[in-house]
């Protein structure tokens, strides 16, 4: 039997010293014996152990054995905690793992999961050491010229050094020490010294408890109180050192009266702040209307749009723009993220494509009325992303009370449908686009309708050779679509006589 007395106060370096020692030499965990040096006494009627101090003779001095990124790390924290086990734990797994290469992969190993519920409770610690933590200020002394402050706080682990670093970056500005039962911590705004060994608690008190006080009265809100949620964020064990924590048996106890009195002193009437809004929008000046029957009254009017769930998050209606004689009228699907914002259709990357394209092809997009099926944009946030969704039948059946009055109005001889919402919206009928594409047919009051593709689709394909291809088709449509536009009424009307008659 071989014991290994450390000092156990948070530092790895001396257990992976004496581990890789141990491990080089072939020593099984059953045979390793790990203490404390507080511990190492020993009882008088203990046999006798080999304490090592330092490398195993004969062990050699260059390790032949590497260990994965992530043992280091949990290492780091799981030497922190209290337990006496922990380094036999670690050992453990370290001899394991020469055989197991994936050992900590299996979460359900019992040595893994006691490694990770080890590494949890220390990292908690961490955390509410940096959330309980109360600086008090004391005499700064002659000729030096920062503030100085002191705290006290008794963690449950070695976790003095691992945490100290946090107020340092938070807390440069000034001096301080924080001082535990397991360590202290101090900062003279050039270098941060810490130290193992256990301090006294100085009970000191300054004006700023009553700051804390002062502070947690006015932010307890007793109408969202839960008691066992405090506990836990709060444990009781830390309310002795927070001057805060005097006052919170009282808060709980007139919680509920406290919500009464708080219903009764409820607003009856608007703010004063509110009345002045209201009077002063009653002031301002009337603006005219648009004229009655333009495309400008019903862009006016649909920029108020409620009459589905899309505008509850758009940023605005997104209406169509053109000349309101257009021959040839582009329905798109909805809008996307830079349309949404701009409040213009067709100005994104999808926009760039068709108008590239058209200019191409001869289509020339200030002669010609664009807009879509959907006029708000429908997505779904991903972090700081609007990735976009396809309207539902419900939403293009909404809007399509929209387009019928742009068509009504424009009476163009041409609507280019560019993708399946559009297609839908525009005939309600649910072919697949792919055996309309390019196709000429006819809509209600003699107007004809072209069915291509949108443009998201030819950004959308991977294939290079397939993307040229579509991208060749587009532009025949577009053409096709340039060469209907300079048609005459006689030309339009012929041609559709001869479409009915094939």
């Amino acid at each position: 039997m071989v014991t290994v007395v450390l000092e156990g106060r948070g530092d790895l370096t001396e257990w992976r010293e004496a581990a890789r020692s141990l491990l080089l030499a072939h020593t099984t965990p059953q045979t390793v014996d790990w203490r404390c040096r507080n511990e190492s006494a020993g009882d008088l009627f203990e046999p006798a152990v080999e304490a090592l101090e330092g490398p195993i003779a004969g062990a050699g001095a260059a390790p032949t054995f590497a260990v994965p990124k992530v043992f280091l790390s949990l290492a780091q924290a799981v030497i922190c905690h209290r337990d006496p086990a922990r380094f036999q734990l670690l050992y453990r797994v370290l001899f394991r793992l020469q055989a197991e290469r994936t050992l900590l992969e299996v979460l359900s190993d019992a040595d893994v999961a006691q490694l990770h519920a080890m590494e949890k409770s220390v990292r908690r610690d961490c955390h509410k050491m940096t959330a309980f933590v109360r600086f008090k200020e004391i005499d700064t002394e002659r000729g030096h010229a920062r503030r100085r402050f002191l705290a006290w706080f008794e963690p449950d682990h070695h976790i003095v050094a691992r945490t100290a670093p946090f107020f340092q970056r938070r807390f440069t500005d000034m001096d301080w020490i924080i001082a535990t039962p397991k360590g202290t911590a101090a900062w003279d705004g050039g270098a941060l010294t810490v130290s193992a060994e256990p301090a006294e608690n100085p009970m000191l008190t300054d004006a700023t408890d009553a700051l804390w006080r002062t502070y947690f009265s006015n932010i307890f809100n007793p109408a969202r109180l839960k008691v066992k949620m405090m506990m836990t964020e709060m444990p009781k064990k830390y309310w002795k050192n927070l001057p805060e924590a005097a006052l919170i048996p009282g808060l709980i106890a007139g919680a509920e009266a406290s919500v009464v009195a708080m219903a009764e002193r409820a607003a009856s009437e608007a703010p004063l702040f509110h009345q002045r809004l209201q009077a002063a929008a009653q002031a301002e000046p009337e603006i005219a209307r648009p004229p009655a029957g333009t495309l400008e009254e019903l862009r006016e009017e649909a920029r108020h749009c409620t009459r589905c769930a899309l505008h509850c998050s758009a940023t605005q209606t997104v209406f169509g723009e053109g000349p309101q004689d257009a021959s040839i009228m582009i329905v798109g699907e909805q809008p996307g993220d830079q349309e949404d914002l701009a409040g213009r259709p067709f100005v994104g990357p999808a926009g760039a494509v068709f108008n590239a394209v058209s200019q191409e092809a001869g289509l020339e997009r200030q002669s010609t009325y664009v807009t879509n099926a959907v006029k708000h944009f429908k997505y779904e946030p991903r972090g700081k992303r609007r990735i976009h969704q396809k309207p539902n039948i419900g939403e293009v059946q909404h809007c399509k009370w929209w387009l019928t009055r742009e068509l009504a109005l424009i009476k163009p001889k041409l609507v280019v449908a560019m993708g399946s919402t559009a297609l839908m919206a525009l005939t309600d009928s649910r072919q697949r686009l792919a055996d309309l594409r390019g196709q000429m047919l006819q809509l209600g009051g003699g107007q004809s309708l072209l069915v291509t593709v949108h443009p998201a689709y030819l950004l959308r394909i991977q294939d290079e050779a397939r993307r040229h291809e579509e991208m060749a088709r587009f532009r025949s449509d577009m053409a096709r679509a340039a060469d209907f536009g300079r048609k005459t009424p006689v030309d339009i009307s012929r041609e559709q006589r001869t479409v009915r008659s094939g």
